[in-house]
């Protein structure tokens, strides 16, 4: 997080791709939840935009910059936001933002982010190119 960032920024502009809340069985020793639940809920966001882009089979490959920036409580609503930040032939880079909102608020604060990169997979789940995305249509006067 920079220094002109805050965990309390603006909500995406979008829908998530998942939304899930926090259960007692999500949590680590101190009462917390599990950063491993939410890490899973992120990949399982991410695999969901992965697998509409590519419109197929996708596995992720590697996740980069995870960053833990406000605990998780039971009874949260979190919601996991994607944006795709690169595509390659066979791979497609996907940021997932993680915002909290407690069950009695309105104000939401990003508790979590990371970079999880998947690969499109064809049947034999050997990495195959991904379509590219039409280009828009010229308007035409």
């Amino acid at each position: 997080m920079t220094s002109n960032e805050t965990a309390t920024d603006t909500l995406p502009d979008r829908q998530p791709s998942v939304r899930a809340v926090a259960m007692p069985s999500d949590t680590n020793p101190s009462g917390d939840i599990f950063g491993g639940w939410l890490m899973s809920q992120m990949d399982l966001a991410a695999g969901t935009a992965a697998a509409r882009r590519a419109k197929g089979r996708t596995a992720t490959v590697f996740v980069d910059t995870m960053s833990f920036l406000r605990p998780v409580h039971v009874g949260d609503e979190v919601s996991f936001f994607t944006e795709i930040i690169h595509e390659g032939r066979t791979s497609l880079r996907i940021n997932v933002e993680a915002w909290r909102q407690t069950r009695f608020e309105e104000t939401s604060e990003k508790v979590t982010e990371g970079v999880f990169t998947f690969v499109a997979l064809d049947d034999e789940a050997r990495p195959r190119p991904i379509d590219p995305e039409p280009e828009p249509e010229a308007a035409t006067a």
